[in-house]
């Protein structure tokens, strides 16, 4: 990228407008996972199905997510992320639209590669502010995705409860969240590339050094994308729940994410990033426990609200300690994205397969087994204790951008 100076009030307002970017892509997620029953009934199909369908969610993300860095190097990081996040926001309408199996797999590989490609984009452009500002900021803007989806979900929610088509429901969702995804992308960083840098390259494999901070993330991801999208299932068709209240169990879970997400930077920074994960790794096997073990819906629900606050932080940590595992890190940083964003892609199929052959009480013992592999696991993170205090110094030495 060109090397520009940046003025201290760009820099905060880019900062904002990134969160929101973030709140966004996130509320297109929640607004999902609440109709995912809405949509199985839809297209008429069975666990098995409806996992092999969101499968398709993952190689559309995989075929995709390598080209944002090369349509960002073409238009810039401004015009590239206002695009690809209006493509993001208007494939919602899709799934719901969708009436049977084979074009619920065709709407879900536009749906992943769209969500992949936006995903990748506002990343970057968040790494980048936090380099501007010099102290650590990821964790918060997971927590504005995280709030974002909350949102979205309350809304599926009382959809749901009222029974709304859900065709129509995406289609407001959408016209609502990609206006308001013009307007963020505004004032986001506008990068431009030197004149004679090369494009990105198609793929990047992380570094040897990144592979186990990559199996940390892909554990704590498979546990959150299969508690979005199968919690409402699971309280339907296991407990007996209603729609909404099904629906709300996405909602919980959501909002425990949010705030731990939210509140993660201040945590870490008192308790250092591997006792965080390991005390989130216990939360989140005590609440996958509670789910396999659930009798009542209350109880399941209590599980997932401790599912999503125990692994709430762990992704940003990873991005944090790839940046300091080896001598490329926004390889590292890269290979470690697309293992951690695969897992949270392929675990809605492997639950919906596991499940065909089981049952979903079977699924989430599987997932549960995952989620405490970080306790197990978490010293991996290290070097994010390391980068921290790097991040520290560095700040000390940078002037304070707010006026």
């Amino acid at each position: 990228m060109r090397d520009v100076t940046h003025a201290p009030g760009e820099v905060r307002r880019a900062r904002y407008a990134v969160a929101a970017v973030f709140a966004v892509h996130g509320a297109v997620t929640g607004s999902f996972a609440t109709r995912v029953p809405w949509i199985q009934d839809h297209a008429s199909l069975g666990a098995g199905q409806l996992g092999f369908a969101l499968a398709f969610t993952a190689f559309g993300a995989s075929c995709a997510m390598p080209l944002a860095g090369r349509i960002s190097h073409r238009f810039g990081s401004r015009t590239a992320l206002r695009g690809l996040l209006a493509l993001w926001t208007l494939s919602l309408v899709l799934p719901s639209v969708a009436p049977n199996l084979v074009t619920l797999c065709l709407a879900m590989f536009v749906y992943g590669a769209s969500a992949g490609m936006a995903d990748v984009a506002m990343n970057a452009l968040g790494v980048e502010v936090e380099r501007l500002l010099g102290k650590s900021i990821m964790s918060g803007l997971h927590g504005m995705w995280s709030a974002g989806a909350l949102v979205g979900s309350a809304a599926g929610t009382l959809a749901a409860h009222l029974g709304a088509d859900a065709r129509l429901h995406f289609a407001l969702a959408a016209a609502t969240l990609t206006l308001l995804g013009f307007v963020a992308c505004t004032w986001v960083l506008d990068l431009q590339p030197a004149e004679d840098e090369e494009p990105p390259p198609r793929f990047a494999l992380p570094p040897r050094s990144a592979l186990l901070i990559g199996a940390v993330g892909f554990c704590a991801v498979f546990a959150e994308g299969a508690s979005l999208d199968w919690s409402a299932v699971f309280l339907r068709d296991r407990l007996d729940s209603s729609a909404g209240l099904a629906a709300a169990s996405t909602t919980g879970f959501m909002l425990t994410m949010a705030v731990a997400r939210i509140a993660g930077d201040a945590v870490v920074n008192r308790f250092g990033a591997v006792r965080t994960v390991r005390a989130g790794g216990v939360l989140a096997g005590l609440g996958g426990l509670l789910i396999v073990l659930a009798g009542h819906p209350a109880v399941a629900m209590a599980g997932f609200a401790l599912m999503g606050l125990g692994i709430a932080v762990v992704v940003p940590l990873c991005f944090a300690a790839a940046g300091h595992a080896g001598p490329n890190p926004s390889q590292a940083i890269a290979g470690v994205a697309t293992i951690t964003y695969t897992s949270g892609l392929i675990a809605p199929s492997l639950i919906g397969g596991v499940a065909q052959a089981t049952s979903l009480v079977v699924s989430f013992g599987v997932v549960t087994a995952l989620a405490c592999g970080l306790a197990v696991c978490a010293g991996v993170l290290r070097t994010a204790e390391r980068g921290r205090g790097e991040v520290s110094r560095r700040a000390a030495a940078v002037p304070d951008p707010r006026p």
